[in-house]
């Protein structure tokens, strides 16, 4: 059977665009017309992710399951990875799908389709730096912030009830999620040191590495300045203008010097995966598919859209890897899959950006392309306007309703269950 528009990765924007087109093209009788492709069998929005590894996000809590949201908003979701794309011959290969013991679930197979659009986001780019893929922690996916957080809860327990008086941990990467994981980790501590005897009390050391002169790079340096300050009156250590050239078990060597750890965090740099370069499309030098202002790829037929795509900005320079630019091709690729005749050029437009620096403050820019960059929020109406953009993306998948039944059960859970989880 060929499935007329298939989406092959449900991240942020692949999932806003699934769920619109198939409450267009739904809801009605026989086969359903969009189909999902994750590897994963729940959602959970990838900003989040350095909650999840911190502890102060449960993921299967506020995970949300494909099964679920392909039957509320009328398209079909597949288990499965793809480890082939045939162009010509519009058809996919999934790879077969194994348990965690290795036991085989699903066998390979075989997908046509007559519309592809690939949405399958980036990983980190370790620049070959040496000892990063063997000693860095990443945060690509659910099960690494899982990971993750296992290992910082082992930690956090040892130092407690083990007599280690210091813990250090190392992040490289000063984006955002460099920026919020060392908020949270701070967070967690202090959380966690309320809890404990003082004589079970140990001192927390967060060290953010950044080759570039300053931290947030994207973002405007009035936002960077007081997140600097912010961060820097909570503790933590930033080494800006400190470029990666060995991660070791114990650490970083960097070009201003070593970085000691106990644990170490890559947050540095995205990059698509390999195997995006054997799919028959033209792709970058990150492994990005290569797009044009309607979000083509080089096959007829096939779209590109988010983190795994590299498509025109405004100011010659490729869009942004940023939810807010996923969300938008989402809208328009939902308007241009739908209707007859060329749907105009594709615009990224900037909304501006915002970080989270804990549960009761934020830094921001809104609306960077409208009234300009010094349109600067903080505090508590940033932290507002950051969830907001959160409960946004659920709206978009789960409606109104269920995005303020699920705000609330979070609240509920977390004064119930506290905000850290070492479980």
């Amino acid at each position: 059977m060929q499935n007329q528009i298939v989406i092959v990765g449900g991240g942020a924007g692949g999932l806003e665009l699934a769920a619109l087109l198939g409450r267009r093209l739904g809801p009605h009788e026989g086969p359903r017309k969009v189909l999902l492709i994750d590897r994963a069998v729940f959602h959970l929005w990838k900003p989040s992710l350095h909650e999840v590894a911190a502890g102060s996000l449960d993921s299967r809590q506020e995970g949300l399951d494909y099964l679920m949201l392909a039957r509320r908003n009328h398209f079909r979701f597949v288990l499965g990875e793809v480890e082939g794309l045939d162009p010509v011959a519009r058809r996919l290969r999934l790879a077969e799908t194994r348990d965690v013991d290795g036991a085989l679930l699903i066998g390979a197979r075989s997908l046509d389709f007559e519309r592809l659009v690939l949405a399958t986001g980036a990983g980190s780019h370790l620049f070959d730096t040496p000892g990063a893929a063997e000693h860095a922690c990443l945060l690509e996916d659910v099960a690494d912030a899982e990971a993750f957080h296992r290992r910082l809860a082992a930690l956090f327990l040892s130092s407690a009830y083990d007599g280690r008086r210091l813990l250090r941990i190392a992040i490289v990467g000063a984006g955002a999620t460099g920026v919020e994981l060392a908020t949270e980790l701070l967070e967690g501590h202090a959380v966690l040191s309320a809890a404990l005897d003082p004589t079970e009390r140990f001192t927390l050391e967060v060290t953010v590495a950044e080759a570039a002169p300053r931290i947030l790079g994207g973002l405007p340096e009035a936002v960077a300045d007081k997140a600097a300050r912010a961060l820097q009156a909570r503790g933590v250590r930033l080494a800006v203008g400190a470029r990666v050239t060995r991660v070791r078990a114990d650490g970083l060597e960097t070009s201003v010097g070593e970085i000691p750890a106990d644990l170490v965090v890559w947050a540095a740099g995205v990059k698509a995966a390999d195997v995006n370069k054997t799919f028959g499309l033209t792709t970058g030098r990150l492994n990005q598919f290569i797009v044009d202002d309607r979000l083509r790829a080089s096959a007829p037929g096939v779209y590109a859209m988010g983190d795994c795509a590299e498509a025109p900005g405004p100011d010659g320079r490729a869009v942004p890897a940023r939810a807010q630019a996923a969300s938008q091709e989402a809208v328009y690729l939902a308007r241009a899959l739908m209707q007859p005749g060329d749907p105009g050029p594709y615009q990224y437009r900037d909304r501006g950006s915002l970080i989270s620096l804990g549960p009761d403050h934020g830094l921001g820019s809104l609306m960077g392309g409208l009234v300009g960059p010094d349109f600067l929020i903080e505090g508590l109406l940033a932290r507002w306007a950051y969830m907001a953009l959160h409960l946004q993306h659920h709206r978009v998948v789960v409606g109104l309703r269920r995005t303020i039944l699920l705000a609330l059960s979070r609240l509920a859970h977390r004064r119930v269950s506290g905000r850290l989880k070492l479980h």
